[in-house]
């Protein structure tokens, strides 16, 4: 998924997308508030980390004028502040949730993880779809109970069709979601990933459709029963 790591503190940043990366995420660092609140204006993230200290614009006004636009897109508060009151004027504002330094990155990630299944319409991190079982926690992937080889990047792309069944996705709207700033994928870079996925996942229950012209889109569908 596209995540959007907006803190001032360099190394603390570039850590959190570090890790992020390493799980499969296309994760990108922006230093600034209000180089962040222009980015989204424009770019489709799944997921933003925001601090609240910030140059330029405070994090408080960045999320203040995401919800202004109706973007719902979840945002995690990283914040050195734990009086209850300032957390509740957080949330009020629009956070999804928040997380107080110093913090453990195997907590990040879980809040992440929750954040994001949450936003896509799943009540835990492991989801069956026909006889395709979905391990979100172990970025597993089983099909009729058989563990699937599938790479980070991959998995991060089955992500995003189970995120968005039944709508057409273009091959830009994929892009935005696959791959971060400093990635510069070839032409024909989602023909090639979809490629690999539909292969490693045939005989599943979820179609990739090329609807040409268009895009793709993902569907589950019903196995007919063997005799």
């Amino acid at each position: 998924m596209r995540v959007l790591v907006v803190e001032d503190t360099k190394v603390l940043g570039e850590a959190i997308c570090e890790r992020l990366n390493s799980l499969g995420h296309a994760a990108d660092l922006v230093m600034n508030g209000q180089q962040a609140s222009d980015i989204l204006k424009y770019q489709t993230v799944d997921l933003i980390l925001l601090d609240l200290n910030l140059p330029g614009l405070s994090g408080l006004q960045v999320l203040k004028n995401l919800r202004s636009r109706d973007n719902p897109t979840p945002v995690l508060i990283l914040t050195a502040q734990d009086q209850i009151e300032y957390r509740i004027r957080l949330l009020d504002a629009g956070a999804d949730d928040y997380l107080t330094k110093p913090f453990n990155f195997g907590e990040l990630e879980a809040r992440c993880r929750a954040l994001l299944r949450r936003h896509h319409g799943y009540a835990k991190n492991i989801t069956d779809h026909g006889n395709l079982q979905v391990n979100r926690d172990a970025r597993q992937v089983l099909l009729n109970g058989e563990v699937q080889p599938i790479t980070s990047r991959e998995f991060q792309l089955l992500e995003i069709f189970l995120g968005h069944l039944g709508r057409v996705l273009s091959k830009d709207e994929i892009t935005e979601h696959l791959f971060n700033f400093d990635e510069s994928p070839g032409p024909n870079a989602i023909e090639l990933y979809v490629g690999r996925l539909r292969k490693k996942l045939s005989g599943s229950s979820l179609i990739i459709s090329t609807l040409r012209g268009l895009g793709y889109v993902a569907e589950v569908t019903k196995l007919p029963k063997s005799d």
